[in-house]
């Protein structure tokens, strides 16, 4: 019997051209740096106010603020305006409002501190750009733009 031994089927392998396969792996590094740029952007959004880690950010940027001042008596945040976080990391925007109190820098418990009145009433808005490892209590400040307002 002619023609039927038996032989291995042969199987048919697409052919791709080199332009083909340099277009493939254009589209797919293309692809790849679109998407890294996405994941890795700078981008911040909000959060709740309320997170742990942003409210020990908002009590340090509070602290920082007192340290950095000469004024003798301490600031105290009133309103969070803002509040947000960089995407992917654990930099916090903070956008707070603070106001003079009647008690020293140094004095215990500065958040039940009353706020002066009449000529030493003083108030500021702040924002604050914190890198925060508050689970370690490790915080960088850093960029800081204070208005009196």
């Amino acid at each position: 019997m002619q023609g039927c031994e038996d032989k291995p089927a042969r199987l048919q392998t697409p052919t791709h051209t080199d332009a083909e396969s340099m277009l493939w792996k254009v589209l797919l590094f293309v692809g790849l740096v679109v998407l890294g740029a996405h994941l890795c952007s700078n981008k911040f959004v909000d959060i709740d106010k309320t997170r742990e880690f942003f409210a020990l950010s908002l009590e340090y940027v509070v602290f920082w603020f007192n340290e950095g001042q000469k004024d003798e008596f301490a600031y105290k945040f009133l309103r969070v305006r803002r509040s947000q976080r960089e995407l992917f990391n654990w930099t916090y925007l903070i956008d707070v409002e603070m106001g003079r109190t009647v008690c020293k820098k140094h004095d215990e418990d500065i958040d039940n501190c009353p706020l002066q009145q009449g000529t030493g009433e003083k108030k500021v808005r702040c924002t604050f750009i914190v890198f925060s490892l508050a689970w370690m209590t490790k915080f960088n400040i850093l960029n800081s733009t204070c208005l009196q307002t």
